[in-house]
């Protein structure tokens, strides 16, 4: 009856109201489950790869540009553009789609690169979200 599962379960029924009715096994129990959710949930926040802080530099950075015109990610002029075509509101709604799953592709890789330990790839990721966002590098 002395398993850990009787403890974690003693832990978290409590037959009486008073404090004192908490043994022994509950105290343990009750210590067991905490040092399980401290090292199953905070194990991976201590990890810090080789470009962390500038990956949250950069988010930092998106998240306090004004929202306008100028402040979300782009993308290459279209041909179309180039042959003074006039946009249409379909082309330019896809335009900010690819412009915006272009630049969070760049900073997906970026962490990706970051939890894969590779400061190279990492690096090359940032600067191109960098230029999706006209952030200078």
């Amino acid at each position: 009856m002395n398993t850990p599962r009787h403890w974690i379960g003693a832990a978290f029924s409590m037959p009486n109201s008073s404090p004192k009715s908490v043994g022994r096994p509950a105290s343990i129990g009750l210590l067991v489950a905490i040092t399980a959710a401290t090292l199953l949930c905070g194990g991976g926040a201590a990890h810090s790869g080789p470009c962390t802080s500038q990956i949250e530099e950069l988010e930092r950075q998106i998240g306090h540009a004004s929202p306008s015109a100028k402040s979300g990610p782009t993308a290459p002029q279209s041909i179309e553009a180039q042959l003074h075509h006039q946009p249409t509101p379909e082309t330019v709604r896809n335009a900010e789609r690819k412009a915006n799953a272009d630049a969070a592709a760049a900073l997906q890789r970026a962490r990706q690169a970051d939890t894969d330990d590779n400061p190279a790839a990492c690096a090359k990721a940032l600067d191109e979200a960098k230029r999706h966002w006209f952030i200078a590098a």
